[in-house]
């Protein structure tokens, strides 16, 4: 496989992710050539196109790789917490994301509205989101911790919407404190815990 002389296929694959994170932010999608994305990194087409069938390919995985270090980041801080700690952690970033994860989204989305090539890996990439979102809730619903009649794929949508929109939404855009967006957040999670059980008839009040 293609590789910077002395530098293993791993480490070239993950400059080739950076570099892609970088130009793709800088030049759009549309405005990008692989070629850019090759010179970046430092390394060849062909050495490109050893690690990634096309750009396309690249965008999403670019986007993947930034899309799970801030959630890998997030857990082992606490491996531990509850479900509905994590989700708030991760609702209390939105509002603050930068950077590569926000610029590639925005990319994806608005060229996979146009683009079959990259509207296919795009989808994978939310499915994947939306799964995983999906398995956290089933886990805080067998521990007791999320309403049982709670749809875990409405809840997945609802994170989506979320997560998406903050990307399309910048501070720049319409900025909003940290204090009032957690309390807000505190708000919708606590509506996901169990109703609580009526008190039985004759129970002593």
């Amino acid at each position: 496989m293609g590789r910077i002389a002395g530098v293993t296929a791993a480490e070239t694959r993950e400059r080739l992710l950076r570099a892609a994170a970088d130009v793709f932010a800088e030049k759009g999608y549309d405005g990008t050539r692989v070629a850019d994305i090759a010179a970046a990194a430092g390394v060849s087409n062909g050495t490109l196109y050893a690690h990634f069938g096309s750009k396309a390919e690249l965008l999403v995985a670019a986007l993947r790789v930034h899309g799970r270090r801030r959630l890998a980041d997030l857990i082992a801080a606490d491996p531990d917490q509850p479900v509905s700690e994590l989700l708030l952690a991760i609702g209390q970033w939105l509002p603050r994301r930068r950077g590569a994860s926000g610029d590639l989204i925005v990319e994806a989305l608005v060229t996979a509205r146009r683009d079959e090539g990259v509207a296919r890996p795009t989808r994978d990439y939310i499915g994947e989101r939306a799964d995983w979102i999906c398995e956290l809730a089933r886990t805080a619903q067998a521990g007791g911790e999320m309403d049982p009649a709670l749809s875990p794929n409405a809840l997945a949508h609802f994170c989506l919407l979320l997560a998406m929109g903050s990307a399309l939404v910048t501070p720049d855009l319409h900025e909003v404190g940290p204090e009032e967006w957690a309390d807000l957040l505190a708000r919708v999670v606590a509506a996901f815990a169990p109703t609580p059980s009526p008190a039985r008839t004759g129970e002593t009040q």
